[in-house]
C-alpha cells in the first residue's frame, strides 16, 4: 500500500505560510465541481453541495486504496470560487446574490471511470439532491497571488484588501475569487481557521 499526501506535491499551493501574499504559477487541475448561488451560511443548496462533494470524493479514496492502484490518500480540502453576476453586489452585506462553485480536486491518478463508478454506487445507497449536478472538471488558473487568512471568515476583508493591492501593482485581476478551506470549521476555533485566499493575475508587469 503506498500512502500519498497530494498537497505535499503541490506545497506551494496548499501550504502557505502566514505573511505577504506571494505570486504562484498553478497547473490546471482536475476537479469534481459543483455550482449554486445564495448564502452559503443559510442555503441547503450550499449544504447539499458540500455534502454531495465529500460523498464523492471519501468513495472514490477507498476505491483507489481497495483497487489495483492500491494508493491511500488524503481526500483534498474544500475550494470555493466565489463571485455574483453584478460584481458591485459582491459584499458581505447580501449574500443571497452570491454565486459559487465549490469544489474538491482529484488526484491525477483518479480515472474518469473511478468518479463514474462512484457516482453510481452512492446514488443506490443515498438520496443526494445535488449528485446529479455534481461534474468532472478542469480548473486552469496559471499565474495567481495568494495570501492565508487565519481567523474567521467574517475577517476577511482587510487580507483581501491586501491581496488584491498586491495583484494591482503587479497586473490585472482575473478569472473569480478562490478560496481553501484548510481548516474543519466544525471542529476548530473560528480564530484558528485558516483559509488560503487566490486570484488569478493577467497581464503582469514589474512591480510599481
Amino acid at each position: 500500500m503506498k500512502k500519498v499526501d497530494v498537497k505535499k506535491d503541490f506545497r506551494e499551493l496548499y501550504r502557505v505560510s502566514k505573511g505577504e501574499p506571494v505570486l504562484v504559477d498553478v497547473p490546471p487541475m482536475n476537479y469534481l465541481m459543483l455550482d449554486g448561488s445564495g448564502d452559503p451560511n443559510t442555503s441547503k443548496e450550499y449544504a447539499d453541495a458540500v455534502e454531495a462533494l465529500y460523498a464523492v470524493s471519501y468513495t472514490v479514496k477507498f476505491a483507489v486504496k481497495r483497487g489495483e492502484l492500491a494508493i491511500d490518500y488524503v481526500v483534498m480540502p474544500l475550494e470555493g470560487l466565489w463571485w455574483a453576476d453584478d460584481m458591485a453586489t459582491f459584499t458581505p452585506d447580501d449574500k443571497s446574490r452570491w454565486r459559487w462553485t465549490m469544489m474538491i480536486m482529484q488526484p491525477a491518478f483518479v480515472a474518469p471511470e473511478l468518479i463514474r463508478d462512484a457516482l453510481a454506487e452512492i446514488n443506490k445507497k443515498k438520496d443526494l439532491p445535488a449528485l446529479p449536478r455534481l461534474r468532472p472538471d478542469l480548473l486552469d488558473e496559471g499565474k495567481a497571488a495568494q495570501i492565508l487568512h487565519v481567523g474567521p471568515f467574517s475577517t476577511e476583508g482587510p487580507t483581501i484588501d491586501r491581496l488584491h493591492l498586491f495583484v494591482d501593482t503587479r497586473g490585472k485581476r482575473s478569472g473569480k475569487h478562490h478560496e481553501i478551506y484548510l481548516s474543519d470549521i466544525r471542529r476548530a476555533d473560528p480564530t484558528k481557521w485558516r483559509t488560503i485566499i487566490r486570484q488569478p493575475v493577467t497581464e503582469e508587469a514589474e512591480p510599481t
